[in-house]
């Protein structure tokens, strides 16, 4: 009651805004209206089994793509929320890199939708955000993806785990192909002393997947300190 107390004398006050049109939010989201919502593109199937890249045309419920064929990822399993396009991508860019992290909890929203349309989320043990290095995290005074995960996780009656801890910093993502990418991340991750995830199925968050590189190295990890599954969401499919 006094949660709702506060938030009703917070917006009289301080007025919400829809991210994407300035316009009146939903009812069930802070910062989005049911039009903008409409207008984020939805990730459905088809999608490949694996690492959920989705595709077009007529497929089996059991495709995999190229990729996982060629190289079996080592999580076992991969979701997002949305395509990184249009209005999510911006308001992506603006969670990560222009501190609107008031974005998190419609962000964290559609990715719990997500969860339960995909995995079995009783059986779930931890849930562990991917990691930034520390020079990176003063510089941007935030990690997005342990955001993310404390959104996921308040939702489920849990607390993020910061599990993994990254090595060295790396050079952006953005311009590379797909084998500089694995490259760039190898080795740089590194499982906490003080998590424990041997025989436990790990929920792994983090915000944008693109080639899946980063989450895969993680996922690895993970795998190498005893967990027995990895699951990865994301709230975006870039």
């Amino acid at each position: 009651m006094h949660s709702v107390l506060t938030r009703v004398l917070f917006d009289i006050m301080f007025p919400r805004a829809c991210a994407g049109c300035r316009g009146r939010p939903g009812g069930e989201f802070l910062y989005l209206c049911w039009d903008c919502l409409a207008q984020i593109k939805f990730i459905k199937f088809p999608y490949c089994l694996l690492c959920g890249n989705p595709a077009s045309g007529i497929l089996p419920r059991q495709y995999l793509c190229a990729d996982c064929r060629k190289r079996r990822p080592f999580f076992d399993c991969a979701r997002s929320a949305a395509l990184y396009d249009g209005l999510m991508k911006e308001m992506m860019l603006d969670f990560k890199y222009r501190r609107a992290v008031w974005l998190g909890p419609d962000l964290g929203q559609l990715m719990c939708a997500c969860l339960r349309a995909h995995f079995q989320v009783p059986e779930i043990d931890i849930i562990v955000p991917v990691p930034l290095h520390k020079s990176r995290a003063r510089e941007r005074t935030y990690n997005q993806s342990f955001l993310l995960a404390g959104e996921i996780a308040r939702r489920l009656g849990k607390r993020p785990v910061e599990g993994l801890r990254r090595l060295t910093a790396t050079k952006s993502q953005t311009h590379l192909t797909s084998a500089e990418r694995a490259a760039n991340v190898r080795g740089k991750f590194a499982i906490n002393r003080l998590c424990a995830v041997q025989n436990r199925r790990v929920l792994l968050i983090d915000d944008v997947m693109t080639t899946g590189a980063t989450v895969n190295e993680c996922a690895r990890v993970l795998k190498e300190a005893g967990a027995q599954e990895v699951l990865v969401l994301t709230a975006a499919r870039g």
